[in-house]
């Protein structure tokens, strides 16, 4: 890149020259940051040892994470108490009471609990060392031992009837899902063996993987056969429901088949009858359904606009306990059976293992204004801490540099926090996006000055005292997309203002069947503010995969359904609409529309063998469809810049735009959390407008970027206007331009 614009000019028309400068000093600049990070050290991704083609959504969806409220639960023997993981560990509370036991403390994250039929000790999945392995809890004395130690995932334990034997979900086998069997004997792991074969499939699967997978293992009553979930003869989610014995080799048989989405976690009825899982068959939310336990028709037991899953059935077989997140967090609820009168469990203190010590956190703007800021709070080991209570997400990033902490970046949002953290120094991260200076604090909660922490924001000193005011934006959030949690518009614009995102594009989407948001595309509804400082904006992912994706931005009267074209096996599998027809029904809206999360490597029309290429990208462009391109995203920024100077120098003005594609109701976003990938647009001043905002989009009065800011200018000319010359100009030597 350097050595072309050392020797020729910038082709194309003299508008493009300014708006293809800028543009190149972002994806400089943000190459440098990334090449400087690389020969130091490795960023990577979580739990690596998964060999599955999409890598986010499985994470999320399957794997636990870690929660502030509670993220699985299991019932006692005597259906008087349930065991359950929160906030890293696991805790013990009796149905008819109000305080939660600690029963295990680190060094890592503790999930998925299932109490043995004797009632002597418990099962469960520990994070630590880079592996998800299975540890056995001693009630008695609180020892914990591991059990499986082969550093792969291993999640889902479930205890046989008789207690002398564990089914559960491993990668052991070519990073991949599959069930497992093994005995307990003595608090010892023996005679493991694989149940479940390993099967490739010719169907053409997008989101999954062509192996077939297995998931969600429980034993049936007599404990002579496993139930699981698999996709095995399915294109479309993780498949239905399968009954084999539980020996390695038996053939498995389908019982029931719908679209699931890596939460069915099915459970038994004490008596074998009939079996309980969640479903979103012809809903947005997951929520709970019965059927026979042999397969047949199902039917719903719970009608909630929320999510409720990893239900569990009482041994006296009248409640049901599952992980509910009608108040947008996460609470346990139990529903008597055959009524629908579920009621939360409340943990009104916690009884820890260890002294605990308080700290205050209190964020603060120049003035002295309360702010919305990411903060993050980790301990000598780089375990996390967060508060408890509703309106306190943990999350989490999806990688990091394993040689510089134990555990990946966990974050929430707050303006004040209260929290309880180990008698020890922690260290204390507080950010609020790309305009203001990070804070890091190391403090002693033993003593008393550290109790009460105030941090005050400090401003950068870009744009101040410039012409032209830039406000950010990110054009690529998605409020709910089936996360861990439940999200609004007002935590939405929580999480904008605590990134410092001005405005923030909600793009509503399908999920599997099913689309999260549809609910909230209230088209005549005012838009909302939030402390006059984030503004959220209605809009659409137009997902076909064929085509290419594409973002649509401020629709104005409907969505476009069903909101994709060409999936296999449905009735969407054409081709139509082609992105061509989408674009003329979202202009007649008055909306934008661009080309998100462009490329992943480089096309190249002209390669040996010949390349598919089916991205419509060069037809929508050459008859003036596509209002912008995200230059900065969760793509190969390498090959989305290319492609894009291409364009550019073809003298096509596409305008600069950016979007993370966050998932803001997941417990681990799996791009980022809103504005890491943002687009700054050129406005007149405070308070900004959204339609001048927009309008500098389109007019490409812009730049993109994921940290840099910058400001540029030619003889007085700002980014997005023209500049006319007499004749050509002759190339500058590179370090005139730098």
């Amino acid at each position: 890149m350097r050595r072309a614009r050392k020797t020729c000019p910038v082709s194309g028309p003299p508008v493009v020259r300014a708006f293809q400068r800028v543009s190149f000093l972002v994806i400089l600049f943000t190459l440098s940051i990334y090449s400087g990070g690389i020969a130091k050290a490795q960023r990577r991704p979580v739990l690596p040892q998964i060999d599955l083609p999409h890598p986010y959504y499985f994470r999320e969806m399957y794997l636990p994470q870690l929660t502030s409220g509670p993220s699985s639960v299991a019932w006692s023997p005597d259906s008087k108490e349930v065991v359950y993981s929160m906030a890293g560990s696991l805790w013990r509370q009796s149905i008819d009471g109000t305080v939660a036991v600690q029963l295990t403390d680190g060094p890592g994250y503790d999930y998925q609990p299932d109490w043995s039929p004797d009632g002597k000790s418990v099962v469960f999945v520990s994070y630590q060392k880079d592996a998800m392995e299975l540890w056995l809890l001693d009630l008695a004395s609180g020892h914990t031992r591991q059990l499986t130690q082969e550093g792969a995932v291993n999640v889902e334990p479930r205890w046989s009837p008789d207690g002398k034997r564990i089914v559960f979900v491993s990668t052991t086998h070519n990073k991949r899902f599959h069930v497992f069997r093994a005995d307990v004997s003595d608090g010892k792991l023996q005679n493991m063996a694989r149940l479940t074969g390993e099967t490739k499939s010719d169907l053409p699967r997008y989101y999954y993987s062509t192996f077939d997978t297995e998931i969600n293992p429980v034993w049936t009553r007599d404990g002579k056969e496993i139930l699981f979930v698999s996709n095995r003869g399915h294109i479309h989610g993780t498949g239905g429901f399968w009954r084999m014995k539980a020996e390695p080799g038996a053939e498995p048989r389908e019982i029931h088949y719908e679209e699931t989405n890596w939460k069915a976690r099915p459970d038994f009825s004490p008596d074998g009858s009939r079996m309980v899982y969640s479903s979103y068959l012809g809903r947005e939310w997951h929520q709970l359904w019965v059927m026979p336990a042999k397969g047949g028709d199902a039917f719903p037991i719970s009608y909630g606009n929320w999510d409720e899953t990893n239900v569990r059935w009482s041994p006296d077989g009248k409640r049901l306990a599952f992980i509910s997140n009608r108040e947008w967090n996460t609470q346990i609820a139990i529903q008597e059976f055959g009524s629908w009168n579920a009621k939360p469990l409340i943990a009104e203190r916690q009884k820890y293992l260890q002294p605990k010590a308080k700290i205050n956190i209190s964020v603060l703007d120049e003035k002295g204004k309360q702010q919305f800021a990411r903060i993050s709070v980790t301990d000598q080991a780089g375990r996390f801490y967060a508060p408890m209570g509703a309106w306190t997400w943990i999350q989490a990033d999806d990688g990091y540099d394993r040689s510089q902490a134990p555990f990946e970046a966990h974050y929430f949002y707050a303006k004040t926090a209260s929290i309880d953290v180990p008698q020890g120094p922690v260290v204390i991260d507080v950010m609020k996006g790309f305009e203001n200076s990070p804070l890091h604090r190391t403090v002693d909660p033993k003593a008393a000055s550290s109790s009460d922490l105030t941090f005050r924001l400090k401003k950068l000193d870009w744009g101040r005292g410039l012409g032209p005011k830039w406000a950010s934006g990110d054009l690529h959030v998605h409020m709910n997309y089936g996360g861990t949690y439940r999200s609004e518009r007002t935590i939405l614009l929580q999480h904008a203002e605590g990134e410092g995102v001005r405005i923030v594009n909600n793009l509503i989407v399908n999920k599997e069947q099913r689309f999260p948001d549809i609910q909230s595309a209230l088209f005549n509804e005012a838009i909302k503010y939030l402390s006059d400082s984030a503004t959220d904006v209605l809009g659409q992912e137009f997902h076909t995969s064929y085509w290419g994706h594409r973002g649509i931005l401020n629709l104005t009267d409907h969505l476009l359904l069903p909101g994709y074209a060409g999936y296999p096996n449905t009735a969407a599998g054409s081709l139509y609409p082609m992105n061509a027809d989408v674009y003329d029904m979202v202009h007649a809206q008055g909306a934008l529309v661009g080309e998100v999360h462009p490329f992943d490597a480089e096309p190249n029309p002209f390669a040996n063998p010949p390349e598919r290429i089916t991205d419509e990208l060069p037809v929508d462009v050459a008859l003036g469809k596509l209002d912008y391109m995200e230059i900065v995203g969760f793509s190969d920024h390498r090959a989305t810049a290319a492609v894009w100077y291409r364009l550019l120098n073809s003298g096509f003005r596409i305008p600069a735009g950016a979007g993370t594609d966050a998932t803001t109701d997941y417990a681990a976003p799996i791009r980022g959390q809103v504005g890491m990938d943002r687009v700054y647009a050129m406005v007149p001043g405070e308070p900004v407008d959204l339609a001048a905002w927009m309008d500098s989009l389109r007019k490409g009065r812009t730049f993109a970027t994921n940290g840099p800011l910058l400001d540029f200018s030619v003889d007085g000319h700002q980014v997005g206007e023209e500049l006319k010359f007499d004749g050509a100009q002759a190339a500058m030597p590179l370090s005139d331009t730098q």
